[in-house]
């Protein structure tokens, strides 16, 4: 799907460009997303729009009605910082033109019920893929894997990067090394989007949550409203997730570059409570402790507590995989960026703080990750100038 420059001619003869994405919503589309109310205001130009508009399935669950009619003479226009809207009349009747953006996407997204029906659904799957399996592991550490590497990509600097776009979709983000092996959690949700339409960006994020509070973590705060990009075009630079080889400075020179200071870093790293390594996405190989399915402050306990060795061996034969540790057991690994926390003092007194409060870790941890899920996400202001955009839109069609 591509977008379109339509410049409309309003009645004074100015002129309005506007970005119209070349989507289209039927008038069914349009009563269920605005009621009945829509409908019955609309339903004089139901002629009109079926000549003028077809209706398309659009992959984040809304769009835009494309005016495809000539000589349009524009009786109204709505500009803010959010959004654009047209209202024009022509032969065929009323033609109303939407442009996607980020305060649409969030009015949209409002109405779907996330913490009911999409996350039963989450629930569910994560449950059903854990008895596919039948070793003990689940989807769910990498559903938060699929979070943070969708999430870890801002650039406060730049102003790019983040969860909104879903860029990990296209080449050339899918193919970089540090995104192997979340194919296959990106291809389970993909039902639950085309269920619900929501864009992929917000179902991503939305599933680390649940996958975190059903892991018995802490509730983590969230909100929709993130886009998905058409294609990879908006892709950020391979290189700005954390590498595992690295040390302090290298973390604080990733988590720094998105805002993020070092309580929050050590915070973020005790979501290794969960999940494994796996030699054919990371080349490190071993769960951090002895309950990976489970959240909790283990992580930072071990670290404290355990004697941690460079690894020597792998099932009898000599390790020649990169640098990690093991403990005593040799049953638990520790990558070098987790051994960088001890050896940091600044680091260090988190750690130390975490170990010895369960309950602080938790909460710190929600609000860290909460902050790296929103990271350059464009949410919409709740009030402009003229009221909130869907109550100028309510106004305008006397509502």
């Amino acid at each position: 799907m591509t977008s379109a420059w339509h410049a409309c001619s309003c009645k004074s003869g100015n002129s309005y460009t506007l970005p119209i994405r070349t989507w289209t919503l039927s008038l069914t589309q349009l009563q269920n997303s605005w009621g009945n109310k829509f409908s019955a205001t609309m339903m004089s130009a139901r002629q009109s729009l079926r000549i003028a508009a077809r209706a398309l399935r659009c992959p984040t669950g809304a769009g835009a009605v494309r005016a495809i009619t000539t000589n349009l003479k524009i009786t109204s226009v709505a500009k803010s910082s959010w959004q654009k809207m047209v209202f024009a009349t022509g032969t065929t009747g009323l033609l109303i033109a939407f442009v996607w953006n980020a305060e649409i996407a969030h009015t949209l997204s409002a109405k779907i019920d996330w913490e009911g029906a999409v996350r039963k659904d989450i629930v569910k799957m994560i449950e059903d893929e854990e008895e596919r399996r039948g070793d003990g592991t689940s989807i769910g550490p990498t559903l938060i894997r699929l979070g943070f590497h969708t999430s870890g990509t801002y650039d406060r600097t730049a102003q790019n990067g983040g969860s909104n776009g879903a860029c990990m979709r296209f080449i050339p983000e899918a193919h970089y090394e540090a995104n192997q092996g979340l194919s296959f959690p990106r291809a389970l949700l993909e039902p639950l989007q085309a269920k619900y339409g929501m864009s992929f960006s917000d179902l991503w994020t939305f599933a680390a949550k649940v996958a975190v509070e059903e892991a018995g973590g802490p509730v983590i705060p969230w909100r929709p409203g993130r886009t998905d990009a058409d294609d990879g075009s908006k892709s950020v630079p391979d290189g700005r997730l954390p590498d595992a080889t690295q040390g302090a400075a290298h973390l604080r020179s990733i988590f720094n570059r998105m805002g993020l200071n070092d309580q929050e870093i050590v915070a973020l790293s005790g979501g290794h409570s969960m999940g494994f390594c796996h030699l054919d996405t990371s080349g490190f190989v071993g769960p951090w402790t002895f309950a990976p399915n489970s959240f909790s402050n283990e992580y930072f306990r071990l670290l404290v507590e355990e004697k941690w060795a460079p690894k020597k061996t792998h099932k009898g034969k000599i390790w020649r995989g990169p640098l990690q540790y093991e403990d005593s057991t040799g049953n638990l690994m520790m990558l070098p960026t987790d051994m960088a926390l001890m050896e940091d003092p600044a680091f260090k007194k988190w750690v130390i703080a975490y170990k010895e409060d369960e309950e602080l870790f938790s909460k710190h941890f929600a609000a860290a990750f909460s902050k790296l899920l929103e990271l350059g996400v464009p949410f919409p202001k709740e009030k402009t100038s003229g009221g909130s955009f869907l109550a100028q839109m309510k106004n305008m069609l006397g509502l």
